[in-house]
């Protein structure tokens, strides 16, 4: 098979595995673009008044505060990531006996940050819970299909197809090679591939179609590429994702920290209070030696069977709009330093993937980014049904001509026959 009919039948095979992933994930992506302003209208009692004047309280309090609302309930991450809220996830007590410790009916709770107050209990994502759980079940549905664990790995794949059919994509829209060499063919070349960028709004309805998948993958080819690859990043990241940055550049994530932690050391583990103070008086001694401006504190979350607590936290070299990834990992037990780990600054790789972060998530440049993000995302879906318009039109037209030969081969097939059939006059 020649080299451009291959690409062809690839980007054709690729693009019709990838139809419906792409249809869910881009419009999904569009709504996800808002997801705050989202939920704040949907679910209005989950986001109550700021107090101005009112001192936030600490990360350890609302962690013990959580401990003390839902006894059955060991506290593994407090997020700070809305001022409004602040959002608690949870996992069973491992070390209790009664049996009403063995499961929980919820793994988050919401509460209000300046009073400790409840403000919800839910499974994350479970959109059976109702309008609570509706933005998070996007979330879901994006990120995972809502499948769990398998539907994040499907979805990593889709990405990963999708970033080589970028590609494949691209090559298609140049034109033929020809075997004409010189200026005029290079230019003759170059007018033909200008045309590639345009739509013919006087076309047909086919050919307006094909111009809108073409000249619509030409325009948002680099957006496209970087939500593929970034997809790849957050779903794939510790294969795929790590193994081609870190065969190009320095790159070093926090999971790879934390990957062979052994289970536990000696000593008891540090209190909520304690692993926030150590944590805090860590970063910033780390914040001084890097010459690091902390903002505010994000996250503190403890690593259940890795005896570690991390504390993340916006700095001045973070790229997100809100929230923040710079981050101190600490030894559970001895509160000895892990790890600190700055969004960009520090290493290539991480600086790329802070980066692919935010512009995936919609998180950088305020308002006109996530709007266009909302529209990236059900241009993605366009381009994925005028894909398979276009696969559609031709495959009906490729059975019209088979079809065609071999009604034409049968009457040529016949045609002696019919002759000597024919009566003659004497």
């Amino acid at each position: 098979m020649r080299f451009r009919p291959m690409i062809v039948s690839i980007h054709r095979w690729m693009g019709l595995t990838m139809t419906a992933f792409l249809i869910v994930v881009g419009l999904t992506g569009s709504l996800l673009a808002f997801y705050s302003e989202l939920d704040k209208s949907l679910n209005p009692q989950l986001y109550p008044e700021l107090h101005p004047y009112a001192a936030q309280l600490s990360m350890a309090e609302l962690a013990e505060r959580a401990e003390e609302i839902a006894p059955q309930a060991r506290v593994a991450s407090v997020y700070l990531r809305e001022r409004e809220r602040a959002e608690i996830r949870v996992q069973p007590k491992a070390d209790s006996d009664s049996p009403g410790f063995a499961e929980l009916p919820f793994d988050t709770l919401l509460l209000e940050p300046y009073t400790g107050r409840e403000l919800a209990r839910y499974t994350w994502g479970d959109i059976r819970q109702g309008t609570v759980n509706l933005m998070p079940f996007i979330y879901r549905l994006h990120y995972e299909l809502a499948l769990g664990p398998f539907g994040g790995w499907l979805v990593g794949i889709v990405a990963l197809v999708w970033t080589l059919d970028c590609f494949a994509g691209l090559y298609l829209t140049l034109p033929a090679p020809s075997r004409e060499m010189g200026f005029a063919a290079v230019a003759s070349a170059w007018r033909r591939w200008r045309g590639a960028w345009r739509i013919k709004w006087a076309g047909g309805f086919y050919r307006i179609n094909y111009d809108i998948h073409r000249a619509g993958g030409l325009w948002l080819w680099i957006a496209l590429l970087i939500f593929a690859w970034s997809g790849v990043y957050m779903n794939l990241g510790d294969t795929v994702y790590a193994w081609v940055t870190r065969s190009l550049f320095d790159y070093r994530p926090s999971w790879e920290v934390l990957a062979n932690r052994p289970p536990a050391s000696d000593g008891p583990e540090l209190s909520w209070w304690e692993a926030e103070a150590t944590l805090r008086r860590l970063s910033e001694q780390q914040s001084q030696l890097y010459g690091v401006k902390p903002l505010e504190p994000i996250t503190l979350r403890y690593w259940v069977g890795k005896s570690a607590y991390s504390y993340q936290f916006r700095s001045d070299r973070d790229v997100q709009d809100r929230g923040g990834v710079t981050e101190v990992i600490a030894d559970s037990r001895s509160g000895k330093l892990l790890a600190f780990q700055l969004p960009t600054g520090m290493r290539a790789g991480n600086t790329i993937s802070s980066w692919l972060y935010a512009l995936h998530t919609a998180n950088f440049l305020g308002l006109p980014y996530r709007l266009f993000v909302c529209v990236l995302g059900m241009a993605v879906a366009a381009l994925a049904v005028t894909g398979l318009f276009i696969w559609q039109k031709k495959r009906r037209a490729r059975k019209e001509r088979v079809s065609k030969k071999a009604c034409h081969r049968s009457i040529d097939a016949e045609a002696p026959h019919i002759g000597r059939s024919l009566p003659h006059n004497g």
